[in-house]
């Protein structure tokens, strides 16, 4: 399954045309910029870069690169396009990013309706990649011992902050959490968060619904690898409880564990959407793509899950 590795982070911003590093430049000054790169022979790997320190004692760096086409949303062929499958499986573009991505984040875009309407219009994108082993030798750790993925993802979000504003921007997108956004929406849920002192989970992680056999219901979160802790899942039977309250139930759940540093194990529960108990379980791989480890969810109220949600 995808992991941190040669990068821990990597966001985007969807561009209507491309840009340039000398608007990138302009957008982040007052930021200490240690190198530039014009050129690129592989725009998988890397396109024009710029290079932030993030935490330089421990060789931490965000790289900022342009490509100058659309998003590739599939894996590539091994054969046909083995410099695009090789750089989807090293984490070149999001080390949770999983192809289709894109595609399932406008499917799933429930704040942001117009991204159906918008997201298709980009043509060149803006990837920011954080990493501990730019240039370094061989036997660096991936991640520095005292690593902490909260202020790194706060970091990196900032710098897009700032890119949002090109005149070419068309979005922001996510792809290891699956969220498209727009410069307003953004910025908005940003701002919630700082305004109360929480992490921008709106930004960094979606919330889908889908629907599973019996007329039952599931809503998960993605994303939340990011932050090194796993996703939820809430299995339901369809109109027994309101979406928006099963919602706020995962978005409470992923702030419960991320805050107190807890391990649910199985059989554990928490109070739920129904005044009811819901028990977890946890599954090395979720329901739906992407693949990553989950905390499924299910009512205590004496209603029989299918097979395959019971596991």
């Amino acid at each position: 399954m995808p992991h941190k590795g040669f990068f821990s982070q990597g966001l985007m911003v969807l561009l209507s045309a491309p840009a340039t590093l000398d608007e990138l430049e302009n957008l982040l000054r007052g930021r200490n910029i240690v190198s530039k790169h014009e050129k690129s022979d592989n725009w998988e790997l890397s396109g024009p870069s710029i290079l932030i320190p993030f935490r330089p004692e421990v060789n931490g760096y965000v790289t900022v690169d342009l490509v100058d086409r659309p998003w590739p949303d599939k894996l590539g062929h091994p054969q046909q396009e083995p410099q695009l499958f090789a750089s989807w499986s090293m984490g070149h573009f999001g080390p949770f990013a999983f192809p289709g991505n894109l595609e399932r984040a406008v499917r799933q875009s429930w704040v942001w309706p117009k991204a159906k309407e918008i997201v298709p219009q980009h043509k060149a994108f803006i990837r920011l990649r954080s990493s501990y082993i730019l240039g370094a030798e061989k036997d660096l750790l991936c991640l520095p011992k005292d690593y902490q993925p909260l202020p790194e993802l706060k970091f990196i979000t900032e710098i897009v902050k700032a890119l949002m504003k090109h005149a070419s921007a068309l979005c922001y997108f996510n792809p290891n959490g699956e969220v498209v956004l727009g410069p307003i929406e953004f910025l908005k849920k940003l701002e919630f968060a700082e305004s109360n002192n929480l992490p921008a989970l709106e930004n960094w992680s979606n919330i889908r619904l889908f629907n599973l056999e019996g007329n039952w219901l599931m809503m998960d979160s993605v994303g939340m690898e990011q932050l090194d802790v796993p996703d939820h899942e809430a299995c339901f039977l369809m109109g027994a409880y309101d979406t928006r309250n099963v919602a706020s139930f995962l978005r409470d759940a992923e702030l419960y564990v991320l805050n107190n540093d807890v391990i649910i194990r199985d059989g554990d529960t928490m109070d739920g959407p129904g005044n009811i108990k819901w028990q977890g379980k946890s599954f090395k791989v979720g329901i739906v793509p992407p693949p990553r480890r989950v905390l499924r969810w299910l009512p205590c109220d004496g209603s029989k899950p299918p097979p395959n949600v019971v596991g």
